[in-house]
C-alpha cells in the first residue's frame, strides 16, 4: 500500500525531472511556471488534489548534486517527497537517463503515480517496443512501467499523462496548459478560456482609442449575451432534472399504495410484489418520456439486486443501458452509471465475463467523463476488482484496489470511509489467495480505521469486524473470531432491530465460528434462528435460504446425522438451481459438497453424476484453472480412489495440485487436501515410501484447516498405509475416529 499523501506538507508545486540536455526546455518551463497567475474564480476552488493555490511556485529544478552523487541525493529524495506533483521533459536523451528514471521510481515509490505528468519534446513514445526504433523512444522506463511492492519496476505498462509540444502537436501554451490542468485537477478548458480572455484584452488595447468606446460596449454586450445563453441552458437542465426527480418519485411512493388489499398474493404484500407490478407500469407510463423510464428501470433494477433477485434485475438493467444509449449515445455517463450496475448484477449472477466487459466499458466512460483519478473511476475500479476476485483472478485484480487506494488517498486523505474501503478490499484480496498473515494486519489497520471514524457503531464498521473476523478463522485464531462476531452481531441489533438480512449474516459467521469450536448445539440453534428468519424476510426460496441449509447440513453432520444432512443438502442444492439457474457456481458448489458424502457412504453412481456436473459448471462459469475448479478435481479423485481407480485418482489428484498452486499458496489446506489424496493413492498402488512423504507433508495444513474433520482424513490415512506397510507400531499413533469435512472445492465465502 502507497503512504498517505499530506496535502498540506509539500513544500513545492513541483519538482521538475530533465537530462541535462534539455536544460533549456527545464528553465522555459521552470519559468512559465512559476509566473503564471491562475484565474481567480479557480483559486479555492475544492479538487481532487486539494484547493487551488493562487500561484505555482516554488517550482523544483536544481540537480547540481547529482555531477558527482552515485545515488539519488539527500537534497532531492527530500524534494521529491516535498514535492506534490512530478514533470518529466521527455525526450531521447532522457529517456536513457539513469537519474531522470530514479528519480520517477522514487517519486511512485512514495505513492503519487497519478500525480506524474509528461511533456514529450522530442523522440517517439513507444519505440522502445520495437528494436529497430527504440533509440528514438522518449519515455523512461520507469514513466511507463508500474513499480510493485518492493519498490522495483515490474513489467505491467501504465500509460503517462502526457503533453507534447512537437513539432506539428501541442504549441507551447498548450503544453504548458495541460500540464497546469494536470497538476491542479481542473478541466483544460477553464484555463485555455482564460487565456483567450486574455488575448482578447491585450488585442483590445491595441485599437484605436477612436473605438474603445464601441469595443467596451460590444465586449459587454457578448458577455451579456453568452451570460444569457449559459443561464438558460442551466436552467433547462435544471428543470429536466427536477422534473425527472418529481416523476421518479411519485412513481416509487405510488408503488406502496396499495388501494385495494385484495391485490396482495398473500395475508400481507412483499417488496417482490410491489416491484413486480412496478415493471410492469413502467412500459404503460411515461412512454413520452423515455429518460425518466430508463431512470425506473435503473433504480427499480438495483432494488431487484439488493432484494437478491438478480434475474428481474438484470432484464430492468439490460433495459435501462440500452435506452440510455438511444436517447445519449454510448459515451455518456448515464449509460456508464447503468453499465455499472448491470456489471454488478451479472457478477453476482456468476456471469464474470460479461460483468467484466460491462464493467470495463463504465471505467473508461467514467475516466473520460471525469478524469482518471476521480471518485468515480476509484469505485469502478473497485467493482472491477471485485469482478476478477470472484472469477480467481485475484493478482489481476490487486492492482485495481491499489490504483482506487490511490486516488482515494489524494482526494480525501489518509482517514476516510473510501480508503478504509479500499484498504479493507486489499486486505481481503491477500485472504481470497490464502495469505492470512499478511490479510490480518492490513483488514486491522482497515478497522482501526473505521474505529476511528465511527466509533459509536457503522454497518460498515461491522462489516470490517465481520471480515477481520473471518480472516482469522482460517488462521484458527477462533476466540478472537468468536469475540469480534459477538461484537458485530450485538451491533448490527442496535443499528437494525431484532430481524434485518445484516442481523442474519452476522448470526451466520457467529454459527459458523462456534461450528469450527466444536459448539455444534449453539451453533444448529444459531443457524435454525438464521433460517427462520430468512425464510420470513426473503421467503422459502431464496438463495441465502439455500446457503444457510447448506451450513446447517453440515452440522447435522458433525453430530452423526449423516442422512439428514444429506436430505438439507440435496434441499439446498434444487433450491440453488431454481433461484439461480442450473449452471451457477453456487449450484456446483453445493453438488460438490453432496458427491463428496454421497461417495462416503457408498452411492457411488449419483456422486459420480454430482461430481462430473459440478467440475463441468465450474470449467464452463471460472475457467478451467480456476482454483475451485481444482477443488473440484480433489473430489473427483477422492471418488475414484474409493471406486478403485486408483491411477486416475492419483492423475487428477496431481492436476487439482497443479491448479490450486497457480493461485494460492503451497501451503494452503486445499493444495494438501490434493496432496493428501495422491498419497492415499499412491498407498493404494504399493508405492508406500512415495505414499508416506505426501501424506506426511500434507497433515500439517490439514491440521490448520478451517473444515471440520479434514485433518481426521488425513491422520486415517496415514493409519491404513501403515498397516498395509506393514508397520503397527506407526499405525497407532493415528487412532480411527469419524471423518467428514465441507466439499474441499468450496472457498470460504464471507457475508
Amino acid at each position: 500500500m502507497s503512504a498517505p499523501i499530506p496535502e498540506a506538507a509539500f513544500r513545492y508545486s513541483a519538482f521538475i525531472s530533465y537530462s541535462h540536455s534539455d536544460e533549456e526546455w527545464a528553465k522555459w518551463l521552470h519559468k512559465s511556471l512559476e509566473t503564471y497567475r491562475l484565474p481567480g474564480r479557480l483559486v479555492g476552488r475544492e479538487t481532487e488534489f486539494g484547493p487551488v493555490p493562487q500561484r505555482l511556485a516554488p517550482v523544483f529544478r536544481d540537480r547540481d548534486e547529482l555531477a558527482t552523487a552515485t545515488n539519488l541525493g539527500d537534497i532531492l529524495t527530500a524534494a521529491l517527497e516535498q514535492s506534490a506533483c512530478q514533470l518529466v521533459i521527455c525526450s531521447r536523451k532522457s529517456a536513457k537517463s539513469r537519474w531522470v528514471n530514479e528519480e520517477i521510481k522514487t517519486f511512485k515509490r512514495l505513492g503519487k503515480s497519478n500525480r506524474i505528468f509528461a511533456l514529450i519534446v522530442d523522440g517517439e513514445p513507444g519505440s522502445s517496443a520495437n528494436p529497430a526504433t527504440a533509440d528514438d523512444e522518449c519515455f523512461p522506463p520507469a514513466l511507463i512501467l508500474r513499480v510493485g511492492a518492493d519498490g522495483e519496476l515490474t513489467e505491467e505498462p501504465t500509460e503517462p499523462i502526457a503533453a507534447d509540444v512537437r513539432p506539428g502537436k501541442d504549441s507551447k501554451l498548450d503544453g504548458k496548459l495541460k500540464l497546469i490542468a494536470g497538476m491542479l485537477g481542473v478541466g483544460l478548458d477553464e484555463l485555455k478560456q482564460r487565456e483567450a480572455h486574455r488575448r482578447h484584452r491585450r488585442m483590445m488595447w491595441l485599437v484605436s482609442a477612436s473605438v474603445t468606446g464601441m469595443g467596451i460596449t460590444s465586449a459587454l454586450a457578448g458577455a451579456a449575451w453568452l451570460a444569457r445563453n449559459e443561464a438558460e441552458h442551466q436552467r433547462v437542465r435544471a428543470e429536466a432534472e427536477a422534473e425527472t426527480a418529481r416523476q421518479t418519485t411519485r412513481f416509487m411512493v405510488d408503488l406502496f399504495k396499495v388501494s385495494d388489499p385484495s391485490e396482495a398474493l398473500g395475508n400481507t404484500i412483499t417488496a417482490r410484489e410491489i416491484l413486480d407490478k412496478g415493471a410492469k407500469r413502467i412500459d404503460s407510463e411515461l412512454a413520452d418520456q423515455p429518460a425518466i423510464q430508463a431512470t425506473l428501470m435503473d433504480t427499480m433494477g438495483t432494488v431487484y439486486t439488493s432484494l437478491g433477485l438478480y434475474d428481474p434485475a438484470a432484464r430492468l438493467m439490460r433495459r435501462a443501458v440500452q435506452q440510455r444509449r438511444e436517447l445519449f449515445g454510448p459515451g455518456h455517463p448515464e449509460v456508464a452509471s447503468s453499465l455499472g450496475h448491470l456489471g454488478e448484477v451479472q457478477m453476482l449472477k456468476g456471469e464474470y465475463a460479461e460483468a467484466e466487459r460491462n464493467l470495463r466499458d463504465s471505467l473508461e466512460t467514467l475516466q473520460r467523463v471525469h478524469g482518471p483519478r476521480s471518485a468515480e473511476a476509484a469505485q469502478a475500479h473497485m467493482l472491477l476488482a471485485d469482478v476478477l476476485a470472484r472469477d480467481g483472478r485475484y493478482k489481476e485484480a490487486e492492482p485495481l484496489i491499489q490504483q482506487a487506494l490511490g486516488i482515494r488517498r489524494a482526494l480525501y486523505g489518509e482517514k476516510h470511509p473510501d480508503v478504509a474501503a479500499s484498504i479493507e478490499a486489499l486486505g481481503l484480496n491477500y485472504y481470497d489467495r490464502g495469505d492470512y498473515e499478511l490479510a490480518i494486519p492490513i483488514l486491522r489497520l482497515a478497522l482501526r480505521m473505521r474505529r476511528d471514524l465511527d466509533p459509536q457503531g457503522h454497518p460498515l464498521l461491522a462489516q470490517s469486524m465481520g471480515n477481520l473476523a473471518w480472516a482469522l478463522m482460517q488462521r484458527g485464531d477462533l476466540a478472537e473470531a468468536e469475540q469480534l462476531n459477538r461484537e458485530t452481531l450485538a451491533m448490527k441489533r442496535r443499528l437494525y432491530g431484532a430481524s434485518h438480512p445484516e442481523i442474519a449474516a452476522s448470526l451466520t459467521n457467529l454459527a459458523y465460528t462456534l461450528e469450527l469450536r466444536g459448539n455444534y448445539p449453539a451453533a444448529r440453534s444459531s443457524y435454525v434462528e438464521v433460517l427462520d428468519m430468512q425464510r420470513r424476510m426473503l421467503g422459502k426460496d431464496h438463495p441465502e435460504v439455500a446457503s444457510t441449509l447448506v451450513s446447517l447440513a453440515f452440522v447435522l453432520d458433525q453430530q452423526g446425522k449423516r442422512a439428514a444432512a444429506i436430505d438439507l443438502l440435496r434441499e439446498a442444492l434444487e433450491m440453488r438451481r431454481r433461484t439461480l439457474g442450473p449452471a451457477h457456481p453456487e449450484v456446483a458448489a453445493a453438488g460438490a459438497s453432496l458427491g463428496y458424502w454421497l461417495t462416503e457412504s457408498g452411492q457411488y453412481d449419483e456422486a459420480e453424476r454430482l461430481v462430473a456436473e459440478s467440475l463441468a459448471i465450474r470449467r464452463k462459469a471460472l475457467g478451467p484453472e480456476h482454483p475451485q475448479v481444482g477443488g473440484t478435481l480433489t473430489v473427483q479423485a477422492n471418488l475414484m480412489l474409493a471406486t478403485g481407480r486408483y491411477e486416475e485418482a492419483r492423475a487428477v489428484a496431481v492436476e487439482a495440485q497443479r491448479i490450486l498452486k497457480l493461485s494460492l499458496p503451497d501451503d494452503s489446506w486445499q493444495a494438501a487436501a490434493a496432496r493428501n489424496t495422491e498419497g492415499a493413492a499412491l498407498a493404494k498402488l504399493s508405492d508406500y515410501a512415495g505414499a508416506e512423504s505426501l501424506l506426511l507433508t500434507s497433515l500439517p495444513s490439514l491440521e490448520h484447516s478451517p473444515i471440520p474433520g479434514l485433518s481426521e482424513v488425513g491422520r486415517k490415512r496415514l493409519r491404513e498405509l501403515y498397516l498395509a506397510w506393514g508397520r503397527p507400531a506407526e499405525a497407532q499413533k493415528y487412532p480411527v475416529q469419524s471423518v467428514t469435512h465441507r466439499d474441499a472445492a468450496v472457498s470460504t465465502s464471507r457475508k
